[in-house]
């Protein structure tokens, strides 16, 4: 297949409004798409969920290992990306996700809110509740605060930021700034319900950890007023402004670190402080932002209502919570909030053309650990002892050993459910030999055969990898067959042994 001109690929980035998520035909994904993705942009782009992989190899795999009407499943939905793509390109498609957030993602992704409706809302919200949340961040002058910069429990600044306005101006804290700072200090939020975190020294949490560690008094006091503001319906309206949330509330805590003595894109020696973001895990800075918290879910709607209206007449997909009326035809999507085993149980024999899946990575991201504050906003309530995944928390019992055993049952369901000659793509890598114990080899499964693997670029660079010591920069796409009535249903066509990088061989962990 002949790769796409510069020209054609900028045209097919515009057809496909933001990452193929129009609701039109869905661009052709070539094999230079894939070495080279365009990166997070629009709906990719609008939740920080942790390790979302490259929608050019997602809808490549789609296009290339299945048929119009055909069943895809993803055990392990994570940001939901997935579910679109394939009802995009008229595929069957049941998701399926331990993790609260991650479905409610995903069903957001199939049932875009309308985008007269959304901004509609979100102003309306706006009238009801700004002049209480700015009444808390009120200066002497009658100006708005936007930014504290804080130093541990001492106030250092006091910003007031206005863009195209003359940029910032930086102000010493006043005992008013201290006092009104104070009154705030023993608010509760009485909508967001209380943590439940482990003793886990790599993402900087414990038992004890409390909203009040990660907010101030303040910030939760106007979430709450956020919360009590979001409309009880539409549902799709509903869950759209409650991820707006999550996706702006890291900005609104004691995570967002200050940028000083470097450029905060030139990385040039400066005298200027500048404001950081919440990267991952529950670290909080001696020295840190207090950000206007009306300001950070505006600023994240805002882009959301530029997403939407890039999509113009977007399509919604009808969705299912049974996989069942995937089956019988009667629904597109269907997306499951439980165990990946358990719903794969509920499948029947040889009914899936092509399980597509980015399994947790052994102990490279503790998922349910690291959304428990999205979460907690969204009043759900995971079940932590039956996540898949290796983590580094005191009692949580999850083990190298119990994964790697919990994913050869996962792959013995993967096996049954796959059509004669269907295939599983499996994403996935890791550091050390051990945490591939749990994938297959060559056959060891009845009837599940490894054909071969290629190298995933990941869509974007990423801070927690460019500076972790031996972080990897890339996933491979692991790729078997089930053995069937003898074709290989396109799997080794041409398509796929082009892509630079393929081979035959099982990939090597460090240390092998």
């Amino acid at each position: 297949m002949k790769c796409t001109s510069k020209q054609s690929r900028q045209l097919a980035v515009r057809e496909s409004g933001e990452q193929l998520a129009l609701g039109f035909k869905p661009v052709d994904v070539s094999i230079a798409d894939i070495m080279s993705p365009t990166g997070y942009r629009g709906l990719s782009a609008f939740h920080k969920y942790w390790g979302k992989k490259p929608i050019e190899c997602l809808g490549f795999l789609i296009d290339t290992l299945t048929q119009p009407n055909d069943i895809v499943v993803d055990p392990f939905v994570g940001s939901g990306l997935i579910a679109r793509e394939c009802a995009l390109r008229k595929r069957r498609f049941i998701g399926v996700d331990l993790n609260p957030v991650s479905i409610q993602l995903a069903r957001m992704i199939s049932d875009l809110p309308a985008l007269e409706q959304y901004d509609s809302a979100v102003q309306r919200m706006g009238k009801s509740i700004r002049a209480r949340i700015d009444e808390s961040y009120v200066l002497a002058d009658r100006m708005t605060a936007t930014h504290y910069l804080w130093d541990g429990d001492r106030l250092k600044q006091v910003w007031t930021v206005h863009r195209g306005k003359g940029g910032r101006e930086i102000r010493e804290p006043t005992p008013q700034d201290i006092s009104l700072s104070a009154s705030y200090a023993s608010h509760t939020s009485s909508r967001i319900r209380p943590l439940r975190l482990y003793q886990n020294s790599r993402i900087n949490t414990s038992p004890t950890l409390a909203l009040s560690d990660i907010f101030t008094g303040r910030a939760l006091r106007n979430i709450d007023l956020i919360i009590e503001s979001i409309p009880e319906t539409p549902e799709s309206l509903r869950r759209a402004l409650f991820l707006t949330l999550t996706a702006s509330i890291g900005q609104m805590s004691r995570m967002v670190f200050a940028i000083t003595r470097r450029g905060k894109t030139t990385g040039k020696n400066t005298s200027r402080t500048e404001v950081g973001s919440w990267v991952i895990g529950y670290w909080r800075p001696s020295l840190h932002f207090e950000i206007n918290v009306w300001n950070c879910f505006q600023h994240r709607a805002a882009k959301l209502v530029r997403t939407l209206s890039s999509l113009g007449q977007a399509r919604s997909f009808k969705l299912t919570d049974s996989p069942h009326h995937v089956f019988a035809e009667s629904a597109q999507i269907a997306l499951l909030n439980t165990n990946a085993i358990t719903a794969l149980r509920d499948m029947p024999n040889s009914s899936v053309a092509l399980v597509l899946t980015d399994p947790p990575h052994s102990d490279r991201i503790p998922y349910l650990e690291l959304s428990e504050l999205w979460n907690a906003v969204l009043g759900e309530t995971p079940l932590f002892e039956e996540e898949i995944v290796v983590s580094n928390a005191r009692g949580r019992g999850k083990t190298k050993a119990e994964y790697n055993k919990t994913m050869c049952d996962l792959l013995r369901e993967v096996d049954r459910v796959l059509v004669p000659d269907g295939v599983l793509a499996l994403l996935f890598n890791a550091r050390d030999a051990h945490s591939w114990n749990g994938l297959i080899r060559n056959g060891s499964e009845p009837s599940l055969v490894y054909c071969g693997c290629f190298p995933m670029v990941y869509s974007a660079n990423s801070v927690v990898q460019d500076n972790r010591a031996g972080s990897m920069k890339s996933d491979y796409v692991l790729l078997y067959r089930k053995r069937g009535r003898g074709g290989n249903n396109g799997l080794f066509e041409e398509r796929i042994h082009s892509i630079p990088g393929w081979s035959e061989d099982f990939p090597k962990a460090k240390g092998e």
